[in-house]
């Protein structure tokens, strides 16, 4: 579950990490009042106006503004909030901004230049433990400095079984180029940000920039914080932190009747059962000569109902220009997925584009007969290669 930047803040502060303070606003007349209470607040003069949608980059679209007093601040607002923000990380469409957050100047002058640093938390899949990655060249984008100075990125691995500790702690502070007061506020920063990954069960953490200011402090000026689904039930009140407005709207609905939908770029629809073979069944579109168009797992339970409310996802896209339900009867009975393919296609009357149904397991050859015998325009396959080879026939 992604959120929004002023929501991973929040957690972030929850855990004692120094970040830039700020206060979300709805509409322009909102961003005035939550300017004015900064001001009293830290005494800030100035505010930075942020655009607060679940995509990075938001500077690059104009997401995010500089507004040197109350009037730029209700006009700036009021230019953002409603506008699709594209970057290039959105859709070509964009996305609509329904918020901004209103935050306090950190780049104040002070005794020393301020300077700013990447750093983010996350697993590393190929050694299955966290690892804290950070560059000196933050406010930019990760990806441009790996391809282009790889040697300025820096990992830290951390063992589970003793969690962070202290001198890795300081090792960052050390490549990071920092001393004194600002190596010391930098270790306590590193420090309470993995504690705050940890404990609330995030899958990454992302700041860009970490600011050292100029008076030596170390905060958080970004938040990119997503939250672990499957550990949602540990933390409740997490929950409400979801915005569906950023969601797929076909995704949510999908959510909702307890199907795994992720919607794709393609012309070949998916339905299967199980993830694993969710993916095969992808790459054998691709080898096909199609593009998946979803990915689709219907899970244990494919009854006419079931089957029938992924038929209807799948269908919304216009891309679509065939479906291939592939299942693997283990659990389930590939004679009562068959029917429920039959049941569902009657009720939802003529439907335009082939299906090509595979059922393998238990009761695959009662399945096929059901099929085969059923009247209906469904094509259907026993082998992989079979239904790759018929996928191929209606594409061509």
């Amino acid at each position: 579950m992604n959120l929004h930047e002023y929501q991973g803040k929040e957690i972030l502060n929850s855990f004692g990490v120094r970040i830039q303070r700020g206060i979300v606003a709805q509409s322009p007349q909102e961003a005035v009042t939550a300017a004015k209470q900064l001001t009293e607040e830290t005494g800030t003069g100035w505010h930075v106006i942020k655009a607060q949608v679940h995509a990075g980059g938001r500077g690059k679209g104009g997401g995010v503004k500089l507004a040197k007093n109350l009037q730029e601040v209700e006009t700036i607002a009021g230019q953002i909030i409603g506008m699709n923000l594209i970057t290039p990380q959105t859709s070509a469409e964009g996305k609509k901004v329904h918020q901004v957050l209103i935050c306090e100047d950190v780049y104040y002058p002070g005794e020393s230049e301020t300077d700013e640093f990447y750093m983010s938390v996350l697993l590393n899949r190929g050694s299955g433990r966290n690892m804290i990655m950070y560059s000196t060249e933050g406010g930019m984008d990760i990806e441009t400095v790996a391809e282009e100075t790889p040697h300025l990125i820096f990992t830290e691995e951390i063992d589970p079984a003793t969690g962070l500790l202290g001198f890795q702690a300081r090792r960052v502070a050390f490549n990071l180029g920092l001393s004194g007061m600002a190596f010391k506020e930098m270790v306590k920063f590193v420090m309470a940000l993995y504690t705050a990954y940890v404990e609330s069960d995030s899958s990454l953490f992302e700041i860009n920039p970490v600011l050292k200011t100029s008076d030596n402090k170390i905060m958080a000026v970004d938040a990119k914080v997503t939250i672990d689904d499957n550990a949602l039930y540990r933390h409740k009140d997490y929950i409400d932190l979801r915005d569906i407005r950023e969601e797929n709207p076909i995704e949510v609905e999908a959510g909702e009747i307890g199907l795994n939908y992720v919607d794709l770029d393609g012309n070949v629809g998916c339905m299967v059962n199980g993830a694993g073979l969710a993916m095969a069944t992808m790459d054998l579109i691709k080898q096909a000569g199609g593009e998946p168009a979803n990915f689709l797992d219907v899970g244990g339970t494919a009854d006419a109902a079931r089957v029938e409310a992924a038929f209807r996802l799948i269908l919304r896209d216009p891309s679509v220009k065939a479906i291939l339900i592939n299942i693997f009867g283990g659990i389930v009975r590939c004679d009562r997925v068959a029917q429920g393919v039959i049941d569902a296609y009657k009720n939802m009357g003529t439907i335009e584009v082939p299906i090509i149904v595979r059922l393998q397991g238990t009761n695959a050859d009662i399945a096929k007969g059901l099929i085969d015998n059923s009247g209906l325009d469904v094509q259907s396959a026993v082998e992989f290669q079979e239904a790759a080879d018929k996928v191929q026939a209606v594409l061509a």
